[in-house]
């Protein structure tokens, strides 16, 4: 895949470790002990910092656009296989399962487990230490396990990595930096 120089940082003797098959958008930033596998992709401006303890992408997840991973106290911060963090989402010392979806804007924090093909509703503050079975939904502020996950929210549940894995290739070839001259802006 084609690569822009990605802002990668070593923290006190720990570096990312990322897959070549893996794909990092050119303004998200990585400290320390983060790990992202084959098939992942993390989008524009987001943040993993794993400076308090190692962060893990599996393979297919994807991080996107604005979110903040953060190591915590446990022993990892982890993104499942195939899971996704959507779009401004805080994750913090947190473990989110295979095909998991963290709903944009939400947050997620320390000790939290996020169980397989669960949602996390867009917007929802999921406290310390709470569990979100497998294939149940999270809501609210704080957040409260309301059901299973159904309908549309079940289908973008099952579809989600595949979009995403496929867009990560479309940018990966796609996205380009702009050079040379831009067009003026003008007022209506």
């Amino acid at each position: 895949m084609h690569y822009w120089q990605v802002p990668l940082f070593a923290f006190e003797g720990r570096e990312p470790e990322v897959s070549a098959e893996a794909w990092i958008a050119p303004t998200a930033t990585l400290v320390g002990d983060v790990r992202v596998e084959a098939g992942a992709s993390i989008w524009y401006g987001a943040v993993l910092r794993a400076d308090f303890g190692p962060i893990v992408v599996r393979r297919g997840a994807n991080v996107q656009d604005g979110s903040v991973l953060h190591g915590g106290d446990d022993p990892v911060t982890e993104v499942g296989e195939g899971a996704t963090v959507g779009h401004l989402c805080v994750v913090h010392g947190a473990v989110i399962h295979a095909e998991a979806l963290v709903g944009n804007g939400a947050t997620v924090l320390d000790g939290v487990v996020v169980g397989r093909r669960a949602l996390v509703a867009a917007g929802a503050t999921v406290p310390p230490g709470m569990v979100v079975p497998d294939g149940m939904l999270a809501v609210g502020v704080p957040a409260r396990v309301v059901g299973e996950v159904t309908g549309g929210a079940k289908r973008w549940v099952e579809t989600n990595p595949a979009v995403y894995r496929d867009l990560a290739r479309r940018h990966a070839v796609g996205a380009t930096p702009v050079t040379g001259p831009r067009p003026a802006h003008t007022a209506d």
